[in-house]
């Protein structure tokens, strides 16, 4: 499966789980950390658990099985590594905090990037 459907897949999973805010980011030319980072807000601590746990859960299905949860014990953020896409979610205002949107909006050239 080519990356981009991977990544196609992650929104999908997230939206079907009611995540809230979807957006994706092309990190190809900005960082050599990912090809993808996803952002994705959930309502609940709760909620932020079960989306990583699920996402997890489906990657593993369609043979995606390195994946790790960066996060556990917070409250308002997760990290899924999927290897070449990164999955933030958030809590909303935690989100709003920290804006990864606008700090990754740029392009940044390859021979630039710090990561």
């Amino acid at each position: 499966m080519k990356i981009s459907e991977i990544k196609d897949k992650i929104k999908i999973i997230l939206d079907d789980n009611k995540a809230k805010n979807i957006i994706s980011i092309d990190l190809k030319k900005k960082s050599y950390i990912a090809d993808y980072m996803i952002i994705a807000s959930g309502t609940s601590s709760r909620h932020l658990q079960s989306l990583s746990e699920h996402l997890v859960s489906e990657l593993k299905k369609i043979g995606i099985n390195n994946c790790r949860i960066e996060g556990r014990e917070s409250t308002d953020w997760k990290l899924v590594d999927a290897i070449d896409i990164i999955i933030h979610l958030f809590h909303p205002k935690k989100r709003e905090f920290y804006d990864l949107e606008k700090m990754w909006s740029e392009p940044t050239p390859k021979e630039k990037a710090l990561i």
